[in-house]
């Protein structure tokens, strides 16, 4: 009976909110998946922004265009429905300004590996608040010759959310490697990687330490030190980055 009961809970619940709904609600495993941890990078505080926002009742191009002419970012809110791709959308527009600081104070890749909190208001002078959400910039379309912000698309980013997230690389110890120091260059193969994060400890970067890389060594995906909830979502084998050269041991080889 108690197993019946359950089904029918889970069929409902797929019903009217879909299968992330119940993949977002999943209770955390332990208390790390919880809080960020002092080994790993957190989130700068001075980047700790709420994005305002207007509702926009309709979508197409010349609605985007006056938008734009008006000074704001005709942007997308999606429910997260597979921690990537997502549904039940929101209209609104930000403002231009404020995307377009972040964006420059922070770098792109950062900017969308960050979580903000997004007040949608009547308009920009109201203050009452129609909705509250966090949200994780999930795509930032600029404009190729002038780098202005065309549109934005967020997903939610609730407490229970799982969310894939390409995570920047940051490079440190280039100035004792090794192999860089004997003139061998750095070959960046990814300057991003993707994992499945849970949405209160995603990392603004992952720090990859060259300081013993020699040359014709590499790191791969398998070797990133990241928090221990975080998921690859890609192969462990598949490199980051490369100092290039063969190693003395295969110059001796190939003689």
């Amino acid at each position: 009976m108690l197993i019946r009961r359950a089904t029918h809970s889970t069929n409902l619940l797929r019903r009217f909110f879909g299968t992330a709904a119940l993949l977002q609600e999943q209770p955390p495993e332990s208390p790390l998946y919880l809080t960020y941890l002092d080994d790993f990078p957190k989130p700068d505080p001075k980047y700790a922004e709420t994005i305002h926002a207007i509702p926009r009742a309709t979508s197409g191009k010349n609605i985007s265009a006056k938008e734009r002419k008006a000074g704001r970012v005709p942007s997308i809110v999606f429910e997260a429905e597979d921690g990537q791709h997502g549904g039940n959308k929101r209209l609104i527009s930000v403002h231009t300004n404020q995307i377009k600081k972040l964006v420059n104070h922070m770098g792109r890749s950062f900017f969308l590996s960050r979580v903000f909190d997004l007040e949608v208001r009547p308009d920009f002078e109201s203050e009452d608040i129609v909705e509250k959400v966090r949200v994780l910039p999930r795509k930032l379309h600029l404009h190729a010759g002038t780098d202005a912000v065309l549109n934005i698309t967020f997903i939610r980013a609730p407490s229970s959310a799982w969310l894939k997230v390409d995570i920047p690389i940051v490079f440190r110890g280039d100035d004792v490697s090794p192999g860089l120091k004997k003139g061998s260059p750095l070959n960046v193969i990814n300057r991003t990687v993707k994992f499945l994060c849970p949405a209160d400890i995603i990392p603004p970067y992952i720090d990859v330490d060259l300081s013993e890389l020699d040359v014709g060594q590499k790191i791969v995906a398998g070797d990133l030190k990241v928090h221990p909830a975080l998921k690859l979502l890609r192969s462990k084998d598949d490199a980051v980055c490369k100092i290039m050269g063969a190693r003395v041991s295969d110059q001796k080889k190939s003689k």
